[in-house]
Formats: structure tokens, C-alpha cells, sequence
């Protein structure tokens, strides 16, 4: 039996097919400019790839040539199960849950904290049901990891009302990567995930840091959306709250276009003037690029300032994971930011750091030093076996 795990964007569905048994990979690609013209699906199947071409750029479309993919590999009544990845739940789900209707309804009602994402969810996970009728689907959320932090840790100090009304409260992201990457890591250590004190950064074009303790979160740098706390790619994160209203008349701008400028041309790509893309900047750095030096910098300042706040929060750490396209593949980031740690005990192993690959999971710090690890994510496995948990009806 197989496990169908998706993962819908609003112009895009990341997919991947796992085996029950042993949870290797059979099938696997991504849709790309989903309702657009050329819009395409590019499919990895028992190690050759190819590349389809979607005529009317629907997910409907492109649910219709996974299907066609998974007949071609006899495969495709052996899907019982499919996994989707949502953004946002909001406080209404903690834990992964069988799409139902009323489940659906919740989703949406979570819409207006995740306008761009939770309707690509929506939208998938109706087509997925059509394409495969005969599976069981289950929601799994970003935010579901977090909602056991305490009430301390998610409260802003903004009006009652606000909170009671209108849902604005701390929720944070990536909680699939979080839960992974910390119990990959306890085992990498030989120690219980309940007796570890955790930071895990998820690092890529978004990014996030979770203080895990015991294996649950108690602390995390996203919020009410996906824009607060480190910088990254595009986005901002943590900003003056009165820069709105100050660069909206300043320059004229509308409070839409003031948040989209904050999403989509900030970060790493706003203060180097050049790339989103950290490789592009160390390359760049390295050649006297002052914006890429700048932006590389700013990236690791912020980074080890809110890890250090994160180590308040748990009152003792036990280890740092980095994790994501960037902490598993930046050893100059990492290097960087363990060296402006030290006041935590961390260090780097230059040469264990410099091996450290990704996908593979690695110990970068010196002995006598706060333990440093890069542990390759794995969300669609991990979305997986939170689905089959929960169809088994065991924890989650």
C-alpha cells in the first residue's frame, strides 16, 4: 500500500509517493505555474525524469497526469491514503485530521490569517479527493507543532478584543520540519527527545526558528503569519510595526502594497539589491559585493540574536539544528553563527563543517562545545507518517 503526500501552492503541487512497508520514494516531481499558460509537471519515476506539458494548467490536470502516472506503475488502486500539507489551522486543529467536511469548513475559516496559501490547500485537496475517491485524506498543519506554546509565548500585547475576535495571536510555521529535524537529531545524539532542550532552524527562502522542549514546541520566531521574525529570502521579518503607516505616506503606498513589498522584495533580495538566493550572495560576498556582504551578515546577526532568545526561553540547551535548503547547505552561515554563540558554549569543527552535506545528518561542533548538528528535513516523509498514525489511530 501507498501513501499519496501533497503539498499545494497557489501556483504550484509539490508531490511524493511512499511506500507503507518501507517509506522509500516510488513516484515524486512538482507542478509548476498551475493557472497559467505553461504550466508544466515534472515527474521522477524509478530514477528517470520527464516533463509534461498541463494544457488547461488546472490541478485537476495535473491530478490527471499523477493518476495517469501511477496506472503506468500499476500503482494507483494501491493508494490508500493521501496526505496534504495545510498552511494554516489556526487554534482549531493541533494534530493532523481526517478531511471531512466540517474539516474543510475549518480550513476555511482559517483563510483570512493565510490568504495565499490556505485556498491553494483547499483547492488541492478537492481535487486530490475527486482523483482518488477511494483514499482516506488527512490534513496535516504547519501551525499544529506550536500550539503548544504557552499563552506567554503566543500573546501579543495588543487590545482583548483583537485575540478574542479576530484570532491575532502568535501561531508559527515549518512545525513538519520542527518535529522532524528534532527527533532525527535526538537519535543522532543517543539521548530521549522528552529529556532534550532543543533550537531548531529551518532555513531556506522561508525561515523559522522552534525552541523544542521534551519534544514539543514551547517558542518559535514566525507569528500571526509567516512574516515575523528572521530575515529571509524576500521576506522581512521582525520590522518597526510603525513603518506602515510611516512608508505608506511617505511613499504613497497602500497598506496591501506596503505588506507585499515586505513579502516579496525584502530580505535577503531587498538589502543586497541582487539575489534572494544565499549561494548567489556568498559567491557574490566573495567577490566585494557590498549588498551581498550585507545581507549575508544581517542574515547570521539576526539569526544568532534570536536563537540566544530562544535559549531564554528554554533555560538550558542541549543542541542547535540547522536544517532547511540554507543550514544544510551553508557551512560559511553556520560557521558564522555558532562563532557569535559562543556566548551559549557553541564553537565549529571547521572540517566536520565543511563535509557536512545536504540530506546528510552531521555533528559540526568541537567536543566540549554546545552540541551543533545539520540534519536533512524530510516533510512529505514526515507527512506521511502522520497520516499513517493517524489512520492507525495511534499518536500522532
Amino acid at each position: 500500500m501507498w501513501t499519496l503526500v501533497l503539498n499545494c501552492g497557489s501556483s504550484s503541487l509539490k508531490f511524493a509517493l511512499l511506500s507503507q512497508e518501507d517509506e522509500q520514494t516510488r513516484l515524486s516531481g512538482l507542478a509548476e505555474r498551475l493557472g497559467s499558460a505553461g504550466a508544466s509537471l515534472r515527474l521522477d519515476m524509478d530514477g528517470e525524469r520527464q516533463t509534461l506539458s498541463l494544457d488547461s494548467g488546472s490541478y485537476a490536470d495535473a491530478f490527471a497526469q499523477i493518476a495517469a502516472a501511477l496506472d503506468a506503475l500499476g500503482l494507483r488502486e494501491e493508494v490508500t491514503a493521501v496526505g496534504h500539507r495545510v498552511v494554516h489551522g489556526g487554534d482549531r486543529f493541533s494534530a493532523p485530521a481526517l478531511v471531512t467536511p466540517e474539516v474543510l469548513d475549518g480550513v476555511r475559516a482559517c483563510v483570512p490569517l493565510a490568504p495565499l496559501h490556505n485556498p491553494a490547500n483547499i483547492a488541492g485537496i478537492e481535487a486530490a479527493q475527486a482523483a482518488f475517491p477511494g483514499a482516506a485524506h488527512v490534513a496535516v498543519f504547519d501551525t499544529a507543532f506550536h500550539q503548544t506554546m504557552p499563552e506567554v509565548a503566543y500573546r501579543y500585547a495588543v487590545p482583548e478584543g483583537w485575540y478574542r475576535q479576530h484570532g491575532v495571536r502568535r501561531y508559527g510555521f515549518h512545525g513538519t520540519s520542527h518535529a522532524f529535524v528534532a527527533a532525527q537529531a535526538a537519535e543522532r545524539l543517543g539521548r530521549p527527545l522528552t529529556e532534550l532542550n532543543l533550537v531548531t532552524a529551518h532555513l531556506g527562502n522561508g525561515c523559522s526558528l522552534c525552541a523544542v522542549q521534551g519534544g514539543r514546541s514551547i517558542d518559535t520566531s514566525m507569528g500571526l503569519t509567516p512574516l515575523e521574525g528572521l530575515v529571509m529570502g524576500t521576506r522581512s521579518g521582525d520590522v518597526d510595526p510603525g513603518l506602515h503607516d510611516y512608508i505608506a505616506r511617505q511613499a504613497g503606498l497602500s497598506l496591501s502594497e506596503v505588506t507585499a513589498a515586505l513579502n516579496r522584495d525584502s530580505g535577503l533580495l531587498g538589502l543586497s539589491g541582487l539575489s534572494n538566493d544565499m549561494r548567489e550572495l556568498e559567491e557574490a560576498a566573495g567577490r566585494g559585493h557590498a549588498g551581498a556582504q550585507l545581507a549575508v551578515d544581517a542574515f547570521v546577526y539576526r539569526l544568532a540574536g534570536q536563537i540566544a532568545a530562544l535559549a531564554a526561553a528554554l533555560g538550558r540547551v542541549d543542541a542547535l539544528v540547522f536544517t532547511g535548503g540554507i543550514g544544510e547547505n551553508s557551512a560559511l552561515v553556520r560557521a558564522a553563527t555558532l562563532q557569535r554563540l559562543a556566548v551559549l558554549g557553541a564553537g565549529v569543527d571547521e572540517v566536520a563543517n565543511g563535509a557536512a552535506v545536504r540530506g546528510q545528518n552531521g555533528l559540526i561542533s568541537p567536543a566540549g562545545a554546545l552540541p551543533a548538528l545539520v540534519v536533512g528535513t524530510n516533510e512529505e516523509l514526515s507527512i506521511a507518517r502522520q497520516t499513517q498514525a493517524l489512520l492507525a489511530g495511534g499518536q500522532v
